[in-house]
């Protein structure tokens, strides 16, 4: 058997089309996470099929042909533009006889590498096993011990079943660490919502320049390359505008087919973007795909449970455009719906600081609710989002409340009691009193 080999400098590419545009990726882009996570291409097989082939994803000739060009190129590592079954990349293997990783595990790699805060760390940790529990192979046989004969009876226990019950441990380990996270900002959001400082959070496509962005806004000096996943780990700064401030929030950028892995590790982490009040969605406005990054930004906000929370576009870029100014775009209503900027320049940001102070004052509702004693459980739910401004009873046992939270906060409630609160909101004066 030949080595497995843990990481490599020079890798052969694969790319193939298919008809369907829900497993479609984008070559460019395969190239730029090689590079940012430190490899270097050497050759590229492309194609297409009309379905994936079960045993090595691009069939029997392509894989010949790849076998070829890795040995022709000396590469160490394949990398797919793909998702690969564990039994396509150890038939891949056997076939080319160096290491071959998918995309998935390709960003995670890029993950582990930008990985700074201990959360950061365990969160990575944390999606890196999942992906892995899927792919343990039976690779220690030398330890066996469930042979039989004289001498070579053991508890019963072989390496792969102690690996897996390793793993299984790990994963409690990590997420009960991440429980303890999730719970800190939880109290850091409340506090946040007592000093009456709403939550702006950056979100868009990898390498839309949201951390170039947040370091002009706030004078901070958070990582920020050109190269995708440069930010991991969120951070928040203080920012000034017209009529007061705001917490604004940098985190992670999306990208197609985010790994539903990294999605849920990163649950704690990307709390800031469905918690927050007002989300800036980043769109470089060079990139030709960006309309493609666009809906693949909102189809991960939806799988966030975050795409009613009010946003604000940001075309950013700018400067490397001919002829385009810094405006802001309104809706017939009125509304700010884009602004157009460059972070790297710093041009336009008056404007976008003006559109925010705009949306901000109409993200925060103030509502007054009667609540039958019958549905007392909606005070749990205020309390734990700490939203109560005051609180009475009337003479028929019904509670008169009232709130102060954010205009993404009150959809949700809506719409997880599929209308029911909404209809115990208090229009007049008169209405408390009868």
């Amino acid at each position: 058997m030949f080595d497995r080999y843990e990481a490599g400098e020079t890798a052969v590419l694969v790319h193939i089309d298919f008809p369907d545009e829900n497993t479609r990726e984008d070559l460019v882009e395969l190239q730029l996470l090689v590079d940012s996570a430190g490899a270097r291409s050497v050759g590229v097989i492309t194609g297409s099929r009309r379905i994936p082939d079960r045993k090595f994803f691009i069939g029997t000739g392509k894989a010949e042909e790849l076998a070829a060009m890795v040995a022709a190129t000396e590469a160490n590592v394949v990398i797919f533009n793909h998702a690969l079954s564990p039994a396509q990349e150890r038939n891949l293997e056997q076939v080319c006889k160096c290491r071959v990783l998918d995309r998935t595990t390709l960003i995670l790699d890029i993950f582990a590498q930008r990985a700074r805060t201990h959360e950061g760390k365990l969160q990575v940790e944390l999606a890196q096993l999942r992906h892995m529990s899927t792919r343990l192979i039976r690779g220690w046989t030398h330890l066996e011990r469930q042979k039989g004969g004289i001498g070579l009876r053991g508890p019963g226990e072989s390496q792969l079943e102690t690996d897996r019950r390793l793993l299984r441990g790990r994963i409690k380990t990590i997420n009960r660490r991440l429980e303890k996270v999730d719970k800190q900002r939880e109290q850091s959001r409340r506090a946040r919502m007592r000093s009456d400082l709403a939550t702006v959070s950056l979100v868009g496509y990898t390498n839309a320049g949201k951390s170039t962005l947040f370091n002009a806004l706030t004078e901070s000096e958070v990582y920020a390359a050109d190269q995708l996943f440069a930010t991991l780990d969120p951070t928040l700064r203080k920012l000034s505008i017209p009529d007061g401030a705001v917490i604004l929030a940098d985190t992670v950028g999306f990208i197609r087919h985010l790994p539903h892995d990294l999605v849920a590790a990163f649950k704690a982490t990307l709390q800031e973007t469905r918690e927050a009040d007002l989300l800036l969605h980043v769109v470089d406005c060079v990139d030709e795909n960006m309309g493609e990054n666009f809906e693949q930004v909102q189809a991960v906000l939806k799988e966030l449970e975050a795409e009613e929370i009010p946003q604000l576009i940001v075309c950013n870029k700018i400067d490397l455009l001919e002829e385009v100014e810094p405006k802001i775009d309104y809706n017939d209503e009125g509304v700010p719906i884009r602004v157009w900027v460059s972070a790297q320049q710093k041009i336009g940001f008056e404007l976008l600081l003006k559109a925010v102070t705009e949306l901000i004052g109409e993200t925060i509702v103030s509502l007054d609710l009667k609540i039958p004693a019958h549905a007392g459980h909606y005070l749990g739910q205020f309390y734990k989002l700490d939203v109560i401004q005051a609180k009475d009873y009337d003479d028929l046992g019904n509670c008169i409340v009232s709130i102060r939270l954010s205009e993404a906060d009150w959809h949700r409630l809506v719409k997880q009691s599929q209308g029911e609160i909404e209809s115990f909101v208090i229009d007049t004066l008169d209405e408390v009193i009868s």
